[in-house]
């Protein structure tokens, strides 16, 4: 238990008194340690929460002055004063203008007799320190063998329990996704919403840190758990005490071995997943009644689906990507299949596949659980034709390791796909050669704009004449200007070709800069 000021008035060895009718919360202050001082300005050599003595040989009598002494000790954060009184010094008792400054401060003072030795209550200070250190250190070992006694037990949810019914501070170990997993018996609902930004800050750093802040009056830390790879992560409610704060690493020691063999146990459902992905895969032409029994056999009951292929990489710690091992691959396809609520992976041929429902936020998962490895993401389909969606997405890594963020198929983005591939300097330099002739004329933004309306409404005069909101003679009128001076044909495949990637290539931005 913390020393009191409270507990040295009650030792009859000390015989300390008060000097004025303290309240009883200035006598509940917590005495940290014990110092001797005769400094007229003692408070800037004062760390908090000391008792200060001295024999008042300095002292001030003046009572502004001995209010600027009480201030100066007060603000250097003693938790009280105590006078040295006694034959040869120079008070017997405490002075008045020193007591009145003392009261009107809030600042305990006590005073020594003359029997009582300062080195006594520095003594008995230090002595009482010590036994709370003691007494916390034991605390601390009964909590480890009680937390360590729990984790033979089977789950999470025992440690949690141990912990908060020793400590007080509620616990709730989540998923890398911030899901609930297991809480504390007083934690059975965790601050989750109020504690997100702090999952979602310690989840994306991995196991390289853990973080706390306040919320609603409430200490919030979040620590990360795993061995290798983050598979959880602790939410603390409350701030735990010194024994307690002992004992944190042990508990995230503990939690993240449980965690470890749940990572192993789930061991045989991951291969069942990827084993129903590979017999999904392998019928060519499923009926839309199998594809959906065997997403639904492992819980996968959304009406669309979409492929996802993944490449990993080696580790980037020293320059480039090296080649990834196959350990590398299936822990990120593990991650990954905890990350899916129903989906189906697999690793094949170097690379992750996986099912997934349409309406899970693959971007979030990928950013989360593969960070810069290149990934394609095919588009939504019914289940039996979720092949095609795989196809297409494996033929967007290409793209991907292009552009260094996942890649998604999308309705009438296939162009834009192919554009970004190429370098912005040469797409824009090729646009320039095709429209250079229209950039120099008049009306030259009004004639490109008219081409491009026409070209992407498939060369529909009646479309573009309303979207431009003129007249189709006059669409007529700027498209023959345009091809007179681009030297171009409308009705050549070839150049019409080139005209829809030249205002394509426009269209998608300016060039960079030299």
């Amino acid at each position: 238990m913390p020393l009191h000021i409270a507990d040295l008035l009650a030792r009859p060895d000390l015989n300390l008194s008060v000097t004025y009718d303290v309240p009883a919360p200035l006598l509940a202050r917590t005495v940290e340690a014990a110092t001797v001082s005769d400094l007229p300005a003692p408070g800037k050599w004062l760390q908090g929460g000391e008792l200060l003595m001295t024999i008042g040989l300095l002292l001030p009598m003046e009572p502004g002055a001995c209010r600027a002494y009480v201030r100066d000790v007060a603000e250097g954060g003693a938790a009280c004063l105590a006078l040295g009184l006694g034959q040869g010094l120079p008070y017997q008792e405490a002075p008045e203008p020193l007591v009145r400054a003392a009261e009107e401060a809030g600042l305990p003072l006590l005073t020594v007799p003359d029997e009582v030795p300062f080195i006594a209550v520095t003594k008995a200070v230090f002595d009482a320190r010590a036994d709370e250190q003691r007494a916390a250190l034991h605390r601390a070992f009964a909590t480890q063998r009680r937390l360590t006694a729990a984790a033979a037990g089977d789950g999470l949810r025992p440690m949690l329990e141990e912990w908060t019914a020793a400590t007080g501070v509620g616990a709730a170990v989540l998923d890398p996704l911030g899901r609930l997993l297991a809480a504390g018996e007083r934690e059975a609902s965790p601050p989750l919403g109020e504690a997100r930004e702090l999952i979602e800050r310690v989840a994306a750093r991995g196991l390289r840190g853990s973080a706390s802040s306040t919320a609603a009056g409430r200490q919030l830390e979040v620590q990360p758990l795993g061995a290798r790879r983050l598979r959880g992560l602790l939410l603390l409610t409350g701030r735990p005490d010194d024994a307690a704060r002992s004992v944190v690493p042990g508990l995230v020691s503990l939690l993240s071995l449980e965690l470890e063999r749940r990572h192993l146990r789930d061991e045989p459902e991951r291969r069942r997943r990827s084993a129903l992905l590979s017999e999904l895969l392998a019928d060519e032409e499923p009926s839309g009644a199998r594809a959906r029994d065997l997403l639904a056999s492992a819980g996968l009951t959304a009406e669309r689906v979409r492929g996802v292929v993944v490449e990993t990489v080696g580790d980037q710690g020293h320059g480039a990507p090296s080649p990834p091992s196959e350990s590398a691959a299936h822990d990120t396809a593990a991650d990954l299949a905890l990350a899916m609520p129903g989906g189906l992976v697999r690793v094949a041929g170097g690379v992750i596949e996986a099912v997934v429902g349409e309406d899970l936020d693959i971007r979030d998962v990928l950013g989360r659980f593969a960070p810069r490895c290149p990934a394609g993401i095919g588009p939504a389909t019914a289940p039996e034709a979720v092949r095609v969606s795989l196809r297409q997405a494996t033929g967007l890594l290409a793209v991907s390791r292009a552009g260094g963020a996942p890649a998604e198929a999308r309705q009438s983005e296939a162009s834009r796909l192919l554009l970004d591939l190429g370098d912005r300097r040469t797409l824009h330099g090729y646009a320039d050669t095709v429209l250079g002739p229209l950039d120099l004329a008049d009306n030259g933004e009004e004639l490109i704009a008219t081409l491009a309306a026409w070209l992407e409404t498939g060369g529909a005069w009646d479309a573009t004449s309303r979207r431009l909101g003129v007249h189709r003679h006059t669409v007529r009128n700027r498209l023959d200007k345009a091809m007179d001076l681009t030297g171009r044909r409308l009705d050549d495949p070839d150049d019409r070709f080139d005209l829809w990637l030249a205002t394509r290539i426009r269209r998608g931005g300016t060039p960079p800069g030299p």
